[in-house]
């Protein structure tokens, strides 16, 4: 069974920093397409950062330069790094890990910027 749970939600003032860290297992990490996306109340599910089995990225333009995205095959873990926060980035943030036509989400961390 494959599991994708999320950490290292939380509150933060605007221009700060957070780290979100998600976990996979179940599944050979390395050929897995990583993903992390966003939703926030009444709003379609969106990317915001995408690696993929071998090492490529892609960024929402609403985040490029802020938020870098990366992944530890050895650890089995893809990370979400967000640099100058600001409140329209607060919502809840899912992570995806994909293959084919397989998807499997995490359960979501939430992010609050205010101050």
């Amino acid at each position: 069974q494959v599991h994708v749970v999320e950490s290292g939600g939380g509150l933060v003032q605007p221009g700060g920093s957070l780290r979100l860290s998600c976990a996979a297992s179940g599944i050979d990490f390395n050929i897995l397409d990583m993903g992390w996306y966003r939703q926030a109340p009444g709003n379609q599910r969106e990317l915001v950062a995408e690696i993929t089995s071998g090492g490529s990225t892609n960024y929402a333009d609403s985040v490029k330069g802020r938020f870098t995205i990366s992944r530890d095959n050895a650890k089995n873990t893809v990370a979400l790094h967000m640099n100058s926060l600001n409140t329209e980035d607060t919502t809840v943030y899912y992570c995806n890990a994909h293959y084919v036509v397989l998807n499997f989400w995490g359960q979501g961390t939430q992010v609050t910027v205010t101050s």
